[in-house]
């Protein structure tokens, strides 16, 4: 049997070590934090969005890069094998709107516990506080041979595995240390940028609107004319601007137009209702209020945080009778609150992205096992690589699914190797 060595103590990584070691190789994982899933105990807000509900074939949906790649490492283990895992591992799952799979404790810790309880019951060797500096190779750069810790100490080993994760969240740990491995190794990295993150908007009344969430809501995004995304959801405005799971997900898709111009951001603030059907119902409260101000005639249409925007925004004083309103300024209102329009500027920064777009190029990597196609024993697995996915528990299904292919892969590869040395 032989020996395997990961490293990053992250979500792909345990995973990679479960696998590995039901396979009965001497297993261990090198971890520099303190402990183990650092970023996975923040994950959905400390609830941890294990994965997702949906068929897995709806999932190719969702990744936003290189979607063919993962087909095998979907199929491997599914999103249905992820749930069956950790309900064989004493952690009950619930599914919630949009598909969403959590814990039923909405324990992030609990998710975390169960990976490290079977990791011991499979006797993986786990080191903390152990910083891998570089990647041991043959001097011809074909096979991997093992690493070097921080400390000098070399370990040997017949297969390697980077599970270290991207740049977001660095506070984590996750410092970039993958990608350096993988240039080191003469792989390509392709090029970075945070994901599902927040947006900045240039309005002033960004900062007004701080901390109202809105449900129920209808997003697009258009360049000019262009329609970049539409999503129906909830959004939260922010001191600076815009988040939420329909901002995060269109961060993923228009980021890289992001950095070049700015976008505008349509909200549909009552999607329910047709322009006309939305006409009526205002004209409705404006003839039970005909005598009253305007800002005082829409209490009912708006949470009290949007009234004044919305009164000012709409071009109508806000002390006009509203008998007095003519039907063109209704009109004009009632396009407002069907296309609230916001200016997006650009994205906020890796400490505030879940995900980081980019990394190991996947052409360099084999999808079907998850090993490098440069260097033998060398496998990449999780956020390391340059795949993506939407919010929902698709990020951590890719983890999951190419953590346990490169883990159950780097097995069989030892095994071959083994064999060939015999």
């Amino acid at each position: 049997m032989g020996k395997i060595l990961i490293i990053g103590g992250g979500a792909a990584g345990m995973m990679a070590a479960v696998a590995a070691a039901e396979r009965g190789h001497q297993t261990e994982l090198y971890e520099k934090n303190e402990k183990l899933g650092k970023k996975l105990f923040i994950t959905g807000k400390g609830r941890c969005n294990i994965t997702n509900a949906a068929d897995i074939s709806e999932f190719f949906n969702a990744v936003t890069t290189n979607p063919k790649f993962l087909y095998s490492a979907f199929y491997t283990f599914t999103n249905d094998q992820t749930i069956d895992f950790f309900n064989r591992h004493g952690v009950e799952t619930k599914t919630e709107r949009g598909g969403r799979v959590f814990p039923v404790s909405d324990h992030s810790s609990d998710v975390i516990r169960a990976l490290e309880k079977e990791m011991e019951r499979l006797g993986v060797q786990m080191h903390l506080h152990a910083e891998v500096k570089e990647i041991l190779t043959d001097r011809a750069h074909s096979r991997v041979q093992g690493i070097v810790l921080s400390s000098g100490q070399k370990v040997c080993g017949d297969a390697v595995i980077v599970a270290t994760g991207g740049i977001s969240y660095p506070s984590t740990g996750s410092t970039g240390d993958g990608y350096r491995f993988a240039r080191n190794t003469g792989h390509k990295v392709t090029e970075l940028s945070p994901s599902l993150v927040p947006v900045e908007v240039r309005e002033w009344y960004a900062g007004e609107l701080m901390g109202l969430s809105l449900r129920n809501i209808e997003i697009r995004i258009t360049d000019g004319k262009k329609k970049l995304y539409q999503e129906f959801g909830e959004m939260l405005f922010t001191h600076y601007g815009v988040t939420g799971p329909v901002i995060l997900s269109a961060s993923s898709i228009v980021g890289k137009i992001l950095k070049d111009r700015e976008l505008t951001l349509h909200i549909d603030l009552k999607p329910a209702l047709t322009a006309e059907q939305l006409d009526k119902r205002v004209l409705r409260e404006f003839e039970q209020n005909h005598n009253r101000q305007f800002k005082n005639a829409v209490d009912s249409l708006f949470p009290a945080k949007l009234r004044p925007v919305m009164i000012e925004r709409s071009g109508i004083p806000q002390d006009k009778k509203v008998h007095e309103i003519t039907k063109e300024e209704r009109s004009g209102f009632v396009r407002l609150v069907k296309d609230f329009t916001v200016t997006l500027t650009g994205l906020r920064g890796y400490n505030e992205a879940i995900i980081t777009r980019g990394g190991v190029s996947v052409r360099q990597i084999d999808p079907g096992t998850m090993e490098s196609k440069l260097i033998s024993g060398l496998y990449f697995a999780g956020e390391v690589l340059d795949l993506d996915a939407l919010t929902g528990g698709y990020n951590l299904q890719i983890a999951w699914s190419t953590g346990w292919l490169a883990g159950s892969s780097a097995g069989n590869s030892t095994q071959e190797h083994s064999d060939q040395e015999e």
